[in-house]
């Protein structure tokens, strides 16, 4: 239903509250592009200067559908920012909000002016209550608010709507300061707190604690939101535990212009999150309540401890790390590893009974997991991603390369078989480097590839499958499904050989992109067509379109 906001008429309704879902440009243009309902479009807070934010975990569950999450204030910084943005193709019907924060007046200031050539308005993040220094340390001083608010309008032309923390005695007293100050707007509520959840004793979040979001702020937000309507008439963006229609009638009969939904978002893939959009305008212009039954109120992101039991090098960099468990998960799925007090990390399975997984020592967490010593207790969360499932009779090549050998393992263990076994390509700089060859032999054919030829193919892996392709009638490229494992330039090389002879619907790749929080809210997994390749894959077509008739199953 077409709505009049600040200037512009929009497409739709809604919005996804800073630092949720829409945080990349691909993800931003996806949406533009497929979901109409959402009007206004709210960027991650860019601030000044690049910021990498907290370690993960960053984001944990505390009840169905409830929240906590300390991410950081992440961001590429102002300038980047502007690059990126500008790039960007905005429909005449939708609103880019940019959020933005600061350390002081001036910050903001800066900031605003660098971004104002991309923006329809700018939100003042005045409310984030875990970054020191930041958000709510200054949105719960109403004479700062005022300066914030008035500096910022002064400096560019842009709508600007400071987004308000519920954390105060009287949020009216922060909202009338804001509107003196000629706020355009206001956006509430931030996220509460901060909070705190723990597991197995020790707390969950790398911060410690972190702003509560989801089902059970809903009260605290209908009643921010009735207040602030009842001292303006200025639009308000409402948030903060919305996720069915029924919550959506209600936020606006408290007086909100724009609905943000966030939390409710978590674990819905692509496909689902502009399902779930069309449900909710379909639900609220015919006065149902159905919605709400997309929302993923049975996600797990629980911990269960696993127990090492050998930790065994394949050379100085790599090793094979095996645990006492089983874990019950498909190929194609991976898992969250948390060291309390080092971080967490995905990582695809080399095996599943027992857990047995593949690390590379690339970091202050790798490196922790490469000293781990039996007896040690380390901890699991998962499975997530979608599970391959290629078509019957299909002849599957495997391509891998570094750690990617674990994603591919058990898709040939699974799919093929003595009459039809399944092809693994694996490459390596050199022989040292290859692992868990001999186990791929049991269950699969190998052929493996060196750089400086100390093993196997003298050569890169991409050029050990062209030779191979090229040996195939057109009959048998017609029935291969590819899946790709491992560094980006590798993938690319291999799927540029690939489509040389099959079509792109045949070729699935995981490519090792940032993952952070698994269940697709933080958007650090951006593909560059904007899928979240933490909930859409890891393995996800090299056709964008055709995810639910491709090899990837559709979610019951």
């Amino acid at each position: 239903m077409p709505l009049s906001f600040l200037g512009k008429t929009l497409s739709g309704r809604f919005t996804i509250p800073s630092g949720i879902v829409t945080t990349a440009p691909s993800i931003i243009q996806r949406v533009f592009r497929d979901i109409p309902q959402i009007g206004v479009i709210t960027t991650k807070s860019i601030g000044l200067e690049p910021r990498l934010g907290y370690r993960e975990p960053v984001y944990s569950q505390f009840a169905p559908g409830c929240f906590v999450n300390a991410v950081g204030l992440t961001n590429p910084g102002a300038q980047s920012s502007l690059e990126s943005l500008g790039k960007l193709q905005v429909p005449d019907d939708r609103f880019l909000l940019v959020s933005i924060f600061g350390g002081s007046v001036e910050e903001f200031v800066t900031v605003a002016k660098i971004l104002a050539p991309v923006a329809d308005g700018f939100e003042l993040n005045l409310s984030c209550p875990h970054a020191s220094g930041y958000g709510m340390a200054m949105g719960q001083d109403p004479k700062i608010v005022a300066q914030i608010v008035s500096a910022v309008k002064q400096a560019v032309p842009q709508p600007v709507i400071p987004k308000l923390t519920p954390n105060v005695t009287d949020i009216t007293e922060i909202g009338q300061a804001a509107l003196a100050a000629g706020a355009d707007g206001l956006c509430a509520i931030n996220t509460v707190g901060p909070g705190y959840t723990e597991s197995h004793d020790m707390p969950v979040l790398s911060n410690g604690v972190g702003g509560m979001s989801g089902k059970g702020v809903l009260p605290t937000a209908l009643k921010c939101i009735r207040e602030l309507r009842q001292i303006t008439d200025k639009p308000i963006i409402g948030c903060g535990g919305l996720s069915s229609a029924a919550d959506m009638r209600a936020a606006e009969h408290a007086g909100a212009t724009i609905i943000g939904v966030g939390s409710a978002l978590s674990g819905l893939d692509t496909e689902d999150l502009g399902s779930y959009f069309e449900s909710l305008e379909q639900d609220l212009e015919h006065h149902g309540n159905h919605a709400e039954a997309r929302v993923r109120y049975d996600l797990d992101m629980s911990f269960r401890p696993v127990t090492v039991v050998a930790n065994e090098p394949v050379c100085d960099d790599i090793t094979v790390v095996t645990c006492a468990e089983k874990i019950n998960i498909q190929a194609g799925e991976y898992v969250f590893v948390w060291i309390p007090g080092v971080g967490e990390k995905p990582f695809s399975c080399l095996t599943d009974d027992p857990l047995r997984l593949a690390v590379i020592n690339v970091g202050l967490f790798t490196d922790a997991c490469y000293k781990l010593q039996p007896g040690d207790t380390i901890y699991v969360r998962g499975p997530y991603g979608r599970p391959v499932l290629p078509p019957e009779g299909a002849e599957i090549i495997c391509v891998a390369g570094g750690t990617g050998l674990a994603a591919v393992y058990q898709i040939a263990r699974d799919f093929g078989s003595e009459a039809q076994p399944v092809h693994i390509f694996a490459g390596a700089r050199s022989g040292d480097r290859l692992y868990f060859i001999d186990e791929c032999d049991a269950v699969a054919t190998v052929t493996t590839a060196t750089d400086d030829g100390s093993s196997g193919f003298h050569g890169r892996v991409t050029d050990a499958l062209e030779a191979h392709l090229q040996s195939l009638t057109p009959e048998a490229l017609a029935r291969i499904w590819f899946y790709n494992c491992g560094p980006e330039p590798m993938i690319r090389a291999a799927e540029a050989v690939q489509t040389r002879y099959c079509p792109t619907n045949q070729i699935f790749s995981a490519i090792d992109y940032t993952t952070k929080c698994g269940v697709g809210i933080c958007g650090a997994c951006a593909s560059p067509d904007g899928r979240r390749i933490c909930i859409d894959g890891p393995f996800i077509s090299s056709e964008p379109d055709l995810l639910s008739e491709s090899g990837q199953p559709e979610r019951q």
